[in-house]
């Protein structure tokens, strides 16, 4: 199940209830331990070598309870209880062989005050070795509510959080200092009690979807995916989209370019149909999904481009999702249809929308995702960037969903046309539109989980290579 995103104080509340029951807190630490020891197992090779930076609470137990799996590793320890003293018996093993990973459980997440003197010091210097860091359920001296150093935190390449996401953790201040954000979520507590609006998405909510196809299928019952992309100087963009949508397997896809490259475009598409757009071609009655906006963009649009952007969008009774310029078309106000509309803005097209600045879009994510969707008649939204959000505004339900996969490598062209592409050919099959939350929260995450995996066997991977895998 997704992991709730709650604050500190709810997290203690989930521990006290917990301890009631029986559990106690040394059950809790070692099987922390163990889940710790595993993941270092996954970042380190046999023999290297791994120095463990443990504070003197429950933060600093769990780091030193991982040593029992690590038998095959070199790892050494220090106890820190006096920053300036310890700093020195740290300083000697950083000298001696340089360690592969430090794992540090110096303070948790119930530091809510300036460090101490001394502490500050010590994190900046563990900073400066530039050894990565694995921090213990927090950066030690973050605040897990707000984000903020306190004044100074450790920098992890990774941070393995426990029993669920703390709320200042997806701050976009806190990034620097989290790296890439994982979690443990069966750590041996009692399911969780506490309510959340937010959700983090991990691989085993994926299991068992798409479901698996009957026997005797045929393309008939998958849906019929049209795409308006594709324009002088951007065909490559509804070349991605359409390879991308393939990539979900719909039944039938279908792309209209702008007339002028449907040479270019149709030479390299096999499997999609290719016909030049033209005014009226693409009733609402033809297609059981559309796909709209890759690639259109320049000065040499056919005339009715935009108003038939804007007409699917208002009137289409089939799922529209619009990307890249078309998002510009697009009217505010309600939808006279009730069926699905989503929009997959990155942040530069977000701040648009919304007629904010960027760095406002980037500073307040989950607000931006449901003031789009309430601008534009409670459609989903699927801002792209780092931490990818898939939300809509409801007075009913206002969950929103943030996508644990990706990296940077994502961060070049062509990589949003293929991760709208396969929304499109996800929603354009019926079980897709009978859980359309599910359909988008997949194909978001297949989209960076594929890019995780090519990043540990392929560092120079391009956008081509992405669709190959995926």
């Amino acid at each position: 199940m997704a992991v709730p995103v709650i604050s500190v104080e709810q997290m203690r509340e989930w521990e006290q209830a917990t301890w009631a029951t029986g559990k106690k807190e040394g059950q809790v630490i070692r099987q922390v331990g163990e889940i710790l020891g595993e993941r270092i197992r996954g970042l380190t090779e046999p023999e290297d070598r791994i120095l463990l930076v443990a504070g003197k609470g429950h933060n600093g137990d769990d780091a030193l309870y991982c040593r029992a799996s690590l038998l095959d590793r070199n790892v050494s320890w220090i106890r820190v209880r006096n920053p300036e003293q310890d700093w020195k018996a740290i300083a000697a093993e950083l000298e001696s062989q340089r360690p592969a990973w430090i794992v540090e459980g110096l303070f948790g997440i119930g530091l809510n005050r300036p460090l101490k003197a001394g502490w500050d010091t010590l994190i900046d210097r563990l900073n400066q070795t530039g050894i990565p860091m694995l921090s213990v359920d927090v950066p030690s001296g973050l605040n897990a509510d707000t984000g903020e150093p306190q004044p100074t935190a450790i920098r992890a390449a990774v941070t393995l959080t426990l029993g669920a996401i703390k709320v200042g953790m997806i701050r976009p201040n806190a990034t620097p200092y989290v790296g890439r954000l994982e979690v443990a979520p069966e750590i041996g507590l009692t399911p969780c009690p506490c309510s959340s609006r937010l959700y983090w998405s991990r691989a085993d909510d994926f299991e068992g979807f798409p479901p698996r196809r009957e026997v005797t299928s045929h393309k008939g019952r998958f849906g019929h995916l049209g795409i308006l992309a594709g324009s002088l100087g951007y065909h490559g963009a509804s070349v991605l989209a359409t390879s991308g949508a393939l990539k979900a397997q719909p039944g039938l896809v279908t792309l209209h370019p702008q007339p002028d490259v449907y040479q270019p475009v149709a030479a390299q598409m096999r499997a999609a149909m290719v016909r030049p757009w033209k005014r009226d071609d693409m009733p609402s009655s033809q297609y059981t999904a559309y796909l709209v906006g890759p690639g259109l963009a320049g000065e040499n649009l056919s005339e009715g481009v935009r108003e038939e952007v804007e007409r699917l969008w208002k009137e289409s009774d089939a799922p529209v999702v619009v990307d890249a310029s078309a998002l510009d078309w697009l009217p505010q106000g309600d939808i006279d249809s009730n069926t699905l509309r989503v929009v997959t803005p990155h942040p530069g097209e977000a701040a648009r929308m919304l007629q904010w600045s960027t760095r406002s879009v980037q500073a307040n994510r989950i607000d931006a995702v449901k003031e789009i969707s309430r601008a534009y008649g409670n459609c989903w939204v699927v801002l792209k960037g780092h931490q990818t959000v898939i939300g809509q505004y409801s007075r009913d339900d206002e969950r929103s969903f943030i996508n644990a996969s990706g990296n940077p490598l994502l961060a070049q062209g062509g990589s949003g046309d293929v991760l709208s592409g396969l929304l499109g050919g996800l929603l354009a099959q019926p079980f897709c539109q009978a859980q359309p939350e599910m359909a988008m929260r997949y194909g978001v995450w297949l989209h960076g989980a594929t890019a995780d995996r090519l990043s540990l066997e392929c560092p120079t991977f391009t956008v081509e290579d992405l669709l190959k895998a995926i």
